[in-house]
């Protein structure tokens, strides 16, 4: 980063912001002669950084140059609104009046009221104000008049401290109790409870700030915005740009629910901290301002205008949002200063400056003024077609005054006539007079002087006049004259000359009507980029990697459907939802391959999974089967069978969930592959199964594993309706009943 602030410097470069922080730490470490000048210069280009602000103070405070300390503080202190450099203030402060006695003591009283006028609303303004309350207890009282006086001072402090969402409120009310009842426990008692409401909401209110709070980037420089979406410092940005607005958005919904005026001066402290970091985002500035002016604050928001100014002189943005505020309130005057300001020395002054005089002073001064200025603003080098077309149009809309218009695109055509945005404009203008003579003649000479390759929407325009309003010979006429005009600039040569339906097509629409349906229009316009591209499907039928020019051609055709005016959208009458039961064989090949490799042990594993809700099985009841379970041991040469795992057509969830009703499940043992049977209960309750489900054991089961768990899942059902079950049953994940 070197030793310039030259603004022709690109924005990224000049705002350097690692080169900034290692200059910065190289200052630190340089005699404060040496350090000036890099100091000033980084503040010129951050001029909102309090951190840069504190290090160069405290460069002068470690010296004992208390002039240029002072200096510094008057330089800094209301645009930085940042505890810590205010607490730098402060221990000035105190150590400049720490040996004037009461003078000085005094002084120091009115610095500490001074910086929580302007921070003590700063979430981080807690040490401040516990410093601030030491202080009023250190002061001395000669008699009992003063030590009444110091009292209610320090009770006023702890007062506005505890009210004041910080991240010491909790401490502060402690404190604050602790005052209280140390002066006097019967007035202690009034005090306390008339403030606990208020200090309750105060805390609340701290607690929901806090979360806005530290979204927030406090070592942030102020750097202009990049604009660009992929990059990823902008992301950064955006993220901080909302976490302000958020945090405002809270501010200025009042939550702690307190006065006007002190909620107003909450959001003030916020917005002021925002432009510490977004100093170069005009939409806060106006959103600043606006705030102001909306709830009356005219002056003050005049006054952010023109700090805005000062900070982007280059915003023609806020110049008009700024010239738009005093004309609203009726200071013409000034908001002309602020047009003439735009307008600049007259050598760099655009269009649009022009544009936007002349309709100022058309509504200010009326139309003798603004036609004398556009008559001095055409001689400009950079009065451009956009002067006359404004000006032409408001004379014919505003002043009623067709004839003056018509003169004044006259002698814009004699500079502009190579302009085809310009020709239309006129053209447009000459079809509200109904003058056609005028404007054919105007076609005429406009489509004699452009070459092709700019002509094309004037041709467009010429034949649409003559569709709309031209008999059927001129209709024809024009229209093979542009095809004529344009068939050098296509790549279809002697077929753009030829008729096609899509010309009919043309003539006989009208805006969304056309005379056709859009289906034919896809079906023309397929047809017509497969003709361009006939030859090409001739010379070339195949590409290098035996792909056919039709499958190619085919894929360019997607784009076709964007020239239909109607967006054609899907049949949806013969949509149905997916349902795998209305398939059975539909998507279970995979599972079944996956069935066929499993081991036979872990397929007796997951038979005797209990079916369970939500992704996290229960632990305890895993465990259980594990130890219940004899899991067969594979045998060599059929490890990638299943252990008479049963085939045949899968049932439907449908039949499955309602033979839960009326029916029996198959037992667990039916999912078992081969191997010993346990022994105990789990022994006779398997038999005992096998016994209720005989009837339907001869049911083919599913193969896939989605409904083996709806059997598990159905199983569990009719086993908790039937009666106690045991803890590690097979199947069911219920945990009531017997845990024997």
């Amino acid at each position: 980063m070197d030793n310039t602030t030259d603004s022709s410097k690109p924005v990224a470069d000049k705002y350097n912001v690692e080169a900034a922080e290692i200059l910065a730490n190289e200052a630190q470490h340089l005699p404060i002669a040496e350090a000036t000048p890099i100091y000033e210069q980084l503040l010129t280009l951050f001029p909102t950084a309090a951190k840069f602000w504190k290090q160069y103070v405290e460069a002068h405070m470690a010296i004992n140059n208390d002039d240029a300390t002072k200096q510094i503080f008057s330089r800094c202190l209301l645009i930085c609104l940042q505890i810590p450099l205010w607490r730098c203030y402060i221990r000035f402060i105190r150590k400049v009046n720490d040996k004037k006695g009461v003078e000085g003591q005094e002084e120091t009283r009115k610095a500490f009221d001074f910086m929580l006028n302007y921070v003590g609303a700063d979430i981080a303004s807690g040490p401040v104000w516990m410093e601030y309350i030491a202080f009023l207890k250190s002061l001395p009282a000669l008699n009992s008049q003063e030590e009444s006086h110091r009292m209610t001072t320090v009770r006023k402090a702890y007062q506005k401290a505890i009210v004041t969402p910080t991240h010491h409120i909790e401490q502060l009310w402690k404190e604050y109790e602790n005052f209280e009842n140390s002066v006097s426990r019967q007035l202690a008692k009034g005090l306390i409870s008339e403030y606990q409401p208020k200090y309750t909401s105060a805390r609340a209110v701290y607690r929901e700030r806090k979360k806005y709070v530290e979204e927030i980037d406090w070592n942030m420089l102020a750097v202009p915005p990049t604009g660009s979406a992929k990059a990823t410092f902008c992301i950064f940005e955006e993220g901080q740009w909302m976490a302000w607005k958020r945090l405002l958005a809270f501010e200025k919904g009042n939550p702690q629910r307190i006065d006007t005026v002190s909620s107003n001066k909450r959001i003030i402290f916020t917005y002021e901290q925002c432009l510490m970091y977004l100093y170069h985002y005009p939409d806060i500035w106006y959103d600043y301002a606006t705030w102001h002016a909306k709830g009356g604050s005219i002056d003050a928001a005049i006054k952010v205008f023109q700090r805005s100014l000062k900070a982007l002189p280059d915003s023609e943005m806020l110049r008009y949002a700024y010239a738009e505020l005093e004309e609203s309130r009726g200071a013409i005057q000034a908001a002309k200063k602020i047009y003439e300001s735009l307008l600049g020395d007259g050598v760099s002054t655009t269009a649009l400056a022009h544009i936007q005089f002349i309709r100022f002073l058309r509504r200010t001064e009326g139309v003798e003024a603004a036609r004398k200025y556009f008559l001095d603003a055409r001689k400009s080098p950079n009065c451009t077609y956009h002067v006359y077309i404004a000006y032409a149009m408001m004379t014919f809309c505003l002043d009623k005054d067709p004839k003056m218009a018509h003169n004044v695109f006259e002698a814009g055509l004699k500079r502009f006539m190579h302009e085809p945005v310009y020709i239309l404009e006129y053209a447009d203008f000459l079809t509200r007079l109904n003058d056609d003579q005028n404007i054919r003649a105007l076609f005429e000479r406009a489509l004699s002087s452009l070459p092709p390759d700019e002509s094309v929407e004037v041709w467009k325009k010429f034949t649409q006049f003559e569709q709309t309003y031209g008999d059927l010979a001129s209709m024809l006429k024009v229209e093979q004259r542009r095809k004529e005009a344009l068939s050098g600039t296509g790549e279809d040569g002697t077929s753009a000359l030829e008729s096609s339906l899509q010309d009919v097509i043309s003539r006989y629409s009208f805006m969304e009507l056309w005379p056709c349906s859009s289906k034919d229009l896809d079906h023309l316009a397929r047809e017509e980029w497969l003709s361009k591209n006939i030859n090409k499907k001739v010379e070339k039928s195949l590409l290098p990697n035996g792909t056919s020019l039709l499958d190619k051609v085919s894929t360019g055709i997607t784009n076709i459907s964007a020239m239909s005016t109607k967006v054609v959208y899907p049949d949806t009458s013969k949509m149905v939802i997916y349902d795998p039961t209305l398939n059975p064989g539909a998507g279970t090949n995979a599972l079944d391959e996956i069935l066929k490799a499993t081991p036979p042990a872990l397929t007796a594993f997951l038979s005797n999974l209990p079916n369970v809700e939500g992704p996290t099985p229960n632990v305890d009841i895993v465990l259980s089967i594990c130890l219940q379970s004899d899991l067969p041991t594979a045998q060599s040469g059929k490890i990638g069978t299943p252990a008479q795992l049963p085939t045949g057509p899968a049932r439907s969830t449908s039949e499955i969930s309602g033979s839960s009703k009326s029916h029996h499940m198959p037992s667990a043992s039916s999912f078992k592959p081969t191997g010993r049977r346990q022994h105990g209960k789990r022994k006779e309750l398997d038999r005992q199964e096998d016994d209720d489900t005989a009837t339907v054991q001869s049911q083919p089961l599913p193969q896939d594993a989605f409904r083996i768990r709806q059997f598990h899942k159905a199983r569990a059902s009719s086993t908790s309706q039937t009666g106690s079950v045991s803890y590690g049953s097979a199947f069911s994940g219920d945990l009531s009943g017997s845990t024997g």
